[in-house]
């Protein structure tokens, strides 16, 4: 569903096309100014809407991608915390095993708890927030957490998944998905800065035309005139 404002956008090229249709019938519109031409005006219709439609392309592409990116990252804590569960029977050191955990802690969005007993009628301390919980950050932890089930040589599982050729290919898919959301949404970002200088850069934006065609038709008709109530009805917004 296209947010409030997009919808705003395309309700402005909409209402260019009806404001060059209703000039297009007074005889007497043959403004001064070539930007506020009938031909000038389709023009300038033509070149919002075209960037209208690759707006939709490129958020389009962004939204498949994000879609992936949620498909790929779905089983990670999940096998991540299988892993840690089989790394506790293994017999390893406790500081392997406390680099794991802290490993896998860092991917869940754990909060590490204060060691510190608050005594009575004090407030308790706060507990340090260990949460990196962009897709990029998880994908690199769990990198980490690869490199290092590769120096543990009893972990051998026989689960296709949580072997480690499979989980390094898993990361990389990690990272593939995230850097495909970053570029969609890099050339969404150009396509919105282009939109936006076409409908809304003062003075020769479609926003900024569009008032002077009604202020050329003021001065061609009247303030009270029917031709200009018609135009002057034809509502565009600009950005807040």
């Amino acid at each position: 569903m296209s947010s409030r404002s997009e919808v705003g956008h395309a309700k402005n090229v909409a209402n260019l096309q009806k404001l060059i249709q209703q000039v297009s019938v007074y005889s007497l519109y043959n403004p001064p100014v070539p930007d506020l031409t009938v031909a000038n005006l389709q023009t300038l219709y033509s070149t919002a809407a075209a960037k209208l439609s690759e707006v939709e392309d490129k958020r389009n592409a962004n939204k498949n991608a994000i879609a992936l990116r949620q498909i790929a990252f779905k089983n990670l804590k999940a096998n991540c915390t299988r892993i840690i569960n089989r790394l506790e029977i293994l017999g390893l050191t406790q500081g392997t095993v406390n680099q794991a955990r802290s490993l896998n802690r860092t991917i869940q969005g754990a909060q590490k708890k204060s060691a510190a007993t608050p005594e009575e009628g004090k407030e308790a301390p706060k507990t340090i927030s260990t949460s990196r919980q962009s897709f990029t950050q998880q994908a690199e932890n769990f990198g980490i957490f690869v490199q290092l089930l590769a120096t543990i040589p009893s972990y051998t599982p026989d689960e296709e998944e949580l072997k480690l050729t499979n989980l390094s290919t898993y990361k990389d898919s990690l990272l593939t998905t995230t850097h495909a959301v970053d570029q969609t949404e890099a050339e969404l970002n150009v396509k919105l800065m282009e939109r936006d200088k076409i409908l809304y850069t003062e003075g020769t934006g479609l926003y900024s035309i569009a008032q002077n065609v009604k202020k050329y038709v003021k001065s061609l008709y009247g303030a009270t005139s029917p031709e200009y109530t018609t135009v002057s009805a034809i509502i565009f917004t600009t950005r807040k």
